[in-house]
């Protein structure tokens, strides 16, 4: 039997892609049906993938080495294609090979991707606020920036640090028992030990805060660019403990993307 030419298999991993990152990260899937070319919509969304991938390495082993060991298989993989060598049979690598390898994923926002991702290995990794900010630039902010380039090469990173901080707080928040369910906890040493209802207020005024100063650093980042950062908009009932419905998720991506407005 033939084998399947390589256009063939990445196409394959595409689909499957998609499939996931609806299933697991709604709102950012539902931000990239307004990428208008399928080809650019679809590494958006392996970008997506690759984060889901690299959020999974603290859940999914038992001690820090074995989460830096693997941090570091990724690593190594997305050096070695970024240098023209040929991805190993990872879907995610697979489908983001191309984008790797022509730069126009950056490989020093990639590199800050994985490295993130090194603070959930440990029980109580932000000692302060400044700590707290490198992490959420690392993470959600450097999603959104990968996506962003995906969009538009010249599109300005510093335009998305606050949209970035503002959802990457918001699921800090919503996922703060899964953590603790871990035996860590996000919440900065600098923070004291809040109740329940104090980390809420204080999420929340920080989301809000880091909202406002979006709106204005946004007007900087062009339109083709704005699907990677319409969802940071739904941070705040998020922050609120508000999940909003799907109906209401998409009506509020529509109106953010036609606006231009988070």
């Amino acid at each position: 039997m033939p084998r399947r030419p390589p256009e063939a298999a990445a196409a394959e991993a595409v689909e499957t892609l998609d499939a996931r990152i609806r299933r697991l990260d709604p709102d950012r899937w539902l931000a990239s049906r307004f990428v208008p070319d399928p080809a650019t919509r679809a590494t958006v969304v392996a970008v997506y993938a690759l984060n889901d991938e690299l959020a999974r390495v603290a859940e999914s082993v038992s001690n820090p080495l074995a989460g830096e060991i693997r941090l570091a298989w990724w690593r190594e993989r997305i050096e070695a294609i970024a240098v023209g060598g040929a991805p190993p049979g990872q879907p995610v690598l697979q489908a983001l090979a191309s984008a790797i390898a022509s730069g126009v994923l950056p490989p020093t926002l990639l590199d800050t991707l994985v490295e993130a991702r090194h603070a959930e290995l440990e029980p109580a990794p932000f000692a302060d606020d400044a700590a707290l900010a490198r992490y959420l630039d690392g993470t959600a902010g450097a999603v959104m920036g990968l996506a962003a380039r995906v969009l538009d090469p010249e599109a300005p990173l510093r335009a998305i640090v606050e949209a970035g901080r503002a959802w990457g707080l918001a699921g800090l928040y919503r996922t703060r028992a899964i953590w603790r369910s871990r035996a860590r906890d996000w919440v900065p040493q600098s923070w004291g030990e809040p109740d329940e209802a104090g980390l809420a207020s204080r999420a929340t005024a920080e989301v809000q805060a880091a909202l406002a100063r979006a709106r204005v650093e946004l007007k900087a980042l062009p339109v083709a660019a704005f699907p990677a950062v319409a969802y940071a908009g739904l941070a705040e009932p998020y922050a609120r403990g508000r999940a909003p419905g799907e109906l209401t998720r998409r009506f509020r991506l529509l109106v953010s993307v036609l606006r231009g407005q988070v």
